[in-house]
């Protein structure tokens, strides 16, 4: 805190200091700095959700492409629901572990806690990530890529894109 006397007196004080003091006098201030600094945070937090849920949504219409190259490249129009469901599921695997190094059922049972998928719980940067391997993926299937060589493929991708968004400083300034 500064003070100066004389003709032109004047009290300076650091900002944290003058809040609580204005507190102090007045508990209309208190309240309106209370409820002024929920607003923010509820603010803060619905835009956090807006870029998660804008990242959810584009892997999900990512996921249609893939799911084209499949139905298109993989599926033979001889089989039945549950061999052509077994192998929708597969794909969908394969993305889960190239990226999250699981598959969803191993997900399920080491979180029987929690509701949803691992997609749910899945970083920004994991889902970015995610939505970029579905049309890679979709373009490998088309390319008649093994599921073997398209996971080595993939996770290679998935880690040197993880490295790189963790990496960098347009993302650190979203959050």
């Amino acid at each position: 805190m500064i003070t100066k006397q004389g003709r032109f007196a004047q009290t300076f004080a650091h900002k944290d200091i003058a809040f609580k003091f204005a507190s102090w006098i007045s508990v209309e201030f208190e309240l309106y700095t209370i409820k002024e600094f929920q607003r923010l945070k509820e603010d803060e937090n619905q835009r956090l959700s807006l870029e998660w849920n804008l990242q959810r949504t584009l892997s999900k219409v990512n996921y249609q492409i893939h799911t084209s190259a499949i139905s298109q490249n993989l599926i033979p129009k001889t089989l039945t629901k549950d061999q052509i469901n077994y192998i929708y599921a597969s794909e969908a695997d394969l993305l889960n572990v190239a990226l999250f190094g699981m598959t969803a059922k191993e997900w399920r049972e080491a979180n029987p806690d929690l509701k949803g998928n691992m997609r749910d719980y899945a970083t920004l940067e994991q889902l970015v990530v995610l939505s970029n391997m579905e049309s890679i993926n979709a373009l490998l299937i088309q390319q008649k890529l093994s599921q073997s060589e398209r996971l080595q493929q993939l996770n290679n991708t998935a880690i040197t894109q993880m490295q790189t968004l963790l990496n960098s400083k347009n993302l650190k300034l979203l959050k």
